[in-house]
């Protein structure tokens, strides 16, 4: 194969971005598909003018058509911070739904593999730790991260049945919580949270008694293990993630000590169904994909930082 055709819906995001920045020094044509959302031309600026790469703004829960070959597709459209599961619940359900039928459909017409982006999130509020590939999961079907957690539940018993029944190649990567730069600055999600309001000088908000935990993971390192499971020939769900567990108040005081800040840390009530634990087992992903994170927290974190110092500088100016 000289040039694949490779597609990935939600090619504008935090995590589409980069993935066809990768694919590209890889050698692939790549169509990104995004209606911009939560996805921002910013992210993908940079590859105007780049002859194997093209934007089409699109929502993929509507019909998706592209004339001639398409060796791979990638879907990861959908909005996945805390803050979209109220702004945009029913948008997360279809695309989780309909986005999934529409994409696997034009991968079956094109005889393409097919690669979903689920989450960590399928295992809800886990009572197994650390999270192994065969724990069903603890989710609030119902709950106000149910609209997410749902949508990919679903998205996964969909691209196993069009594996079961269709014969096509299909992959699913769990993604467990990822950071870097061109993450939104008002996601919601803890890191931008913190990070933002300690560049603020603003209080640091922690949720809950700050004793829930986390596993982060960055960016180049969870791109790297998408790539290798899209070039395996396993089919059923793989956890990619840091296993480097942290407290949010531990965390929290990294990016306090980090700054420089002067901010103080507060606590206020847990929301809802809000994950205690997570960290992935990535025994699948050692075994299979040879794949485990290598940038250190630290490191990740000093780059991340020097991207929201610049936008924030550029939001201040303006």
């Amino acid at each position: 194969m000289s040039q694949p055709h490779t597609v990935v819906t939600g090619g504008a995001g935090f995590l589409g971005s980069h993935l066809c920045d990768t694919l590209l020094a890889k050698g692939h044509r790549l169509t990104c598909l995004d209606n911009l959302l939560t996805g921002s031309v910013e992210n993908i600026a940079h590859l105007a003018g780049n002859d194997a790469f093209r934007f089409i703004r699109q929502d993929v829960t509507e019909y998706l058509f592209l004339p001639g070959a398409v060796d791979n597709i990638l879907h990861f459209a959908s909005p996945a911070s805390p803050m979209d599961f109220t702004r945009f619940p029913i948008q997360i359900l279809k695309v989780g739904a309909l986005g999934t039928h529409k994409a696997l459909g034009l991968a079956r017409e094109k005889g393409a593999r097919f690669l979903l982006a689920s989450t960590s999130e399928v295992y809800g509020d886990p009572e197994v730790h650390p999270q192994r590939e065969d724990y069903f999961g603890n989710v609030n079907p119902i709950g106000v991260r149910g609209v997410y957690d749902e949508a990919k539940r679903f998205g996964e018993a969909l691209t196993m049945a069009y594996h079961r029944t269709h014969g096509i190649d299909t992959k699913i990567v769990r993604i467990f919580n990822t950071y870097g730069p061109r993450m939104r600055l008002d996601d919601g999600r803890v890191l931008p949270q913190f990070m933002t309001q300690a560049l603020r000088g603003e209080d640091i908000t922690v949720f809950g008694d700050g004793d829930q935990t986390r596993s982060f993971t960055y960016v180049s390192d969870l791109i790297d293990g998408i790539c290798r499971l899209l070039d395996s020939d396993e089919h059923l769900p793989v956890n990619i993630g840091s296993t480097d567990e942290v407290t949010i108040r531990a965390f929290a005081e990294e990016i306090v000590a980090l700054t420089g800040s002067a901010s103080r840390i507060v606590n206020l009530p847990l929301p809802q169904d809000d994950p205690k634990r997570r960290k992935p087992d990535i025994t699948r992903a050692r075994e299979l994909l040879g794949w485990e994170a290598t940038i250190p927290r630290s490191e990740g974190l000093k780059t991340t930082l020097e991207y929201f110092r610049y936008k924030l500088a550029g939001m201040d100016a303006s």
